[in-house]
């Protein structure tokens, strides 16, 4: 499915449910709000969307706590979960969709190497966070950070769909 496809099928799952998503972002420095509102009428069901590259960022904008980010790090499951939350809770929307990652060429470490990307989806009150391993340049882990994100939520929704019916 190409992305414009995979934003198609998002927001007909959402304006199905009359529900909003909103994005905290990272690594990908805003290409997941980017590729959301790239689909006429995504204002029916986009909220808005953070960048949130500092850490600062992180626990201003979206109540990250800063012994979280202090313990765990910023490309962390727990972070890319409370960015998730903060940023529904902020927003009051429905859903909310965030990555932390390192897309390099640098900054990448034995323990956190450059590609590492964790991506997050949920509400304020329940999210899952997957760690995903990319290669390639800064802007391929960027693209197959949305990417993957953008499939998971999907897959999420429709499940949920299927459970319902």
């Amino acid at each position: 499915m190409t992305r414009q496809q995979q934003v198609a099928r998002l927001a007909e799952l959402l304006v199905e449910r009359q529900q909003k998503v909103v994005t905290a972002e990272s690594c990908t420095g805003g290409g997941v709000a980017q590729a959301l509102t790239e689909q006429p009428g995504s204002s029916a069901w986009f909220e808005s969307g953070w960048v949130t590259y500092s850490n600062a960022a992180k626990m201003r904008c979206l109540g990250v706590d800063a012994v979280v980010l202090e313990r765990d790090g910023a490309v962390s499951e727990s972070v890319v979960k409370a960015m998730v939350a903060g940023a529904c809770r902020a927003a009051g929307a429905d859903w909310g969709l965030a990555t932390s990652g390192i897309a390099g060429p640098d900054g990448g470490t034995p323990e956190k190497p450059v590609g590492l990307v964790w991506l997050a989806w949920g509400n304020a009150q329940q999210q899952q966070a997957l760690s995903c391993r990319f290669s390639g340049s800064r802007h391929a882990i960027r693209e197959a950070s949305i990417d993957q994100l953008l499939a998971i939520f999907i897959a999420e929704l429709e499940a949920d769909a299927s459970e319902a019916n």
